[in-house]
């Protein structure tokens, strides 16, 4: 990338920021062209919709997401069932906390390269810590790293359109980590 391009793609990753940070999470391309001092254009190169602007905006937070499942992972020998409810938990604050990280991690294709590596490493992580939780017992078979995530997605959800009840989290959590589990 030329340097003026990284400039500006700096500068449009930075009044985005910025807009998000003031509650403002339209993500408007053409308000953020204007904002940023640069041709919509511009705007359009780097990032073809919104969903790509909030990816590159989210990648930061989805790689603190894949070093946590990898610790989850790596930290798993003791007790991979309750790696598991730690990693989860902290995944689920996260998209409670940000609807806009929620949206990257439910989103199902499209993705640019450096989202689709991270989406990769997170499963990746996630598969090795299910395979310790089921070698322990504790996860029923065929149970892959991306049902869990679809899941728990589907939790993020449930919560944010039942009023952010951080009880109901917990509780569809347990309900999740129970259905988990192999057949009695």
């Amino acid at each position: 990338m030329r340097a003026d391009a990284a400039r500006n793609r700096a500068r449009v990753l930075q009044v985005a920021r910025e807009q998000l940070a003031m509650g403002d999470d339209s993500l408007m391309l053409n308000t953020i062209a204007r904002l940023a001092g640069v041709g919509v254009g511009t705007v359009y190169r780097h990032f073809p919709n919104r969903h790509a602007l909030l990816e590159a905006l989210m990648a930061e937070r989805f790689q603190q997401l894949v070093d946590e499942a990898r610790a989850a992972a790596a930290g798993a020998e003791e007790d991979a069932p309750a790696s598991l409810r730690r990693l989860l938990r902290f995944t689920l604050g996260r998209m409670l906390d940000d609807a806009g990280f929620a949206a990257v991690l439910e989103s199902a294709g499209g993705a640019d390269a450096q989202t689709s590596a991270l989406r990769a490493d997170l499963d990746g992580a996630l598969a090795e810590l299910l395979d310790r939780a089921r070698r322990a017992g504790a996860i029923r078979y065929g149970i892959e790293a991306d049902d869990v995530r679809r899941l728990l997605c589907g939790i993020g959800h449930a919560v944010r359109s039942g009023g952010d009840d951080a009880a109901h989290a917990e509780t569809y959590l347990d309900v999740l980590l129970e259905g988990l589990r192999p057949p009695r």
